[in-house]
């Protein structure tokens, strides 16, 4: 990968300039998420299902406070993954363990009580479900396998892998190492999709950060590459009613897909996941002129 991620005990030099990786603080995170959802869902045409969201990321900070995670102690493991470039927290090989279940029923408990309808009949389902289903659940969504998880049941389990990831990665005591070569497309630290890129403000102002829809965290990609295939010939930008609107897709000619783009310096406030949830209508525009989603929302997974 062009970013590698080490063991911050294996380095002789600290590296020093631009942080290629910005690690995830949890709680500040889903709190200003939920926020931000409440606060899209004013006049919005899809409000009910944005305040759903915004209360399924109420649950995941309250599961975060009230049973944090601790990072095992997986020395080799890390070193290991260094030596390969593979992510130290890989979604698919890491080694999940019971307490990723802990926290789904938790949050479907609480969640079960908090909705009405339909959700929160799946919340009390798999509140309920046994470990095998579970696992099987969460298995194929980190490997891409969407389909064969009810679309009712995967907001849920996503919410509480994320819960975990993100604190796990909060936690590791790693340096991010730029490198020659492409393959920034995916998250250096699990090896997850973006689900938007960030154009940041204050010390990073005008950089951008993709942000991993699983375990939160933000990595360094110039503005000039296509997030997905990295090319840089034929970029679009696109918006709705108005050029200065903090959310545009950007697209590319050369593979065919599009990423949205958050810019923070047009809106402080904005939030990679919400407001990417929040413009729906750019999606089906890009759809439209015939560009492909190369990202996944937690919230809107396929069927």
């Amino acid at each position: 990968m062009s970013i590698r991620i080490v063991p911050v005990e294996t380095l002789v030099q600290q590296p020093t300039g631009l942080d290629p990786l910005l690690l995830p603080r949890p709680t500040e995170l889903y709190r200003a998420r939920a926020a931000r959802l409440h606060s899209l869902a004013a006049q919005h045409p899809m409000g009910d299902y944005l305040r759903l969201a915004a209360r399924i990321v109420e649950a995941q900070l309250g599961l975060v406070m009230r049973q944090p995670v601790l990072l095992p102690e997986r020395g080799d493991y890390f070193r290991q993954c260094a030596e390969h470039g593979l992510p130290p927290l890989g979604a698919v090989a890491w080694p999940r363990e019971a307490l990723w279940r802990e926290g789904l029923r938790a949050l479907c408990r609480e969640l079960a009580q908090a909705l009405t309808g339909p959700a929160a009949e799946v919340a009390a389902r798999l509140a309920e479900a046994p470990d095998a289903l579970l696992e099987g659940y969460a298995q194929d969504l980190l490997s891409g396998q969407y389909e064969r998880v009810p679309v009712g049941e995967a907001p849920f389990v996503w919410a509480a892998l994320a819960a975990h990831f993100s604190q796990l990665a909060s936690q590791l005591k790693v340096a991010a190492i730029p490198e020659p070569g492409d393959h920034r497309h995916l998250c250096p630290v699990c090896g997850s999709a973006p689900v938007a890129s960030m154009q940041q403000i204050g010390a990073r102002s005008g950089l951008r950060y993709l942000h991993c829809g699983l375990c939160e965290s933000e990595w360094h990609l110039v503005r000039a590459k296509c997030s997905n295939c990295e090319d840089s010939r034929d970029l679009g930008y696109w918006s709705l009613d108005d050029r200065e609107a903090a959310v545009r897709a950007e697209s590319c000619g050369a593979c065919g897909s599009y990423l949205k783009l958050v810019s923070l310096d047009r809106d402080a406030a904005a939030d990679a996941v919400a407001d990417d949830l929040a413009t729906l209508a750019l999606d089906a525009r890009m759809e439209e002129e015939g560009f492909a989603r190369s990202s996944l929302n937690p919230f809107l997974f396929p069927g």
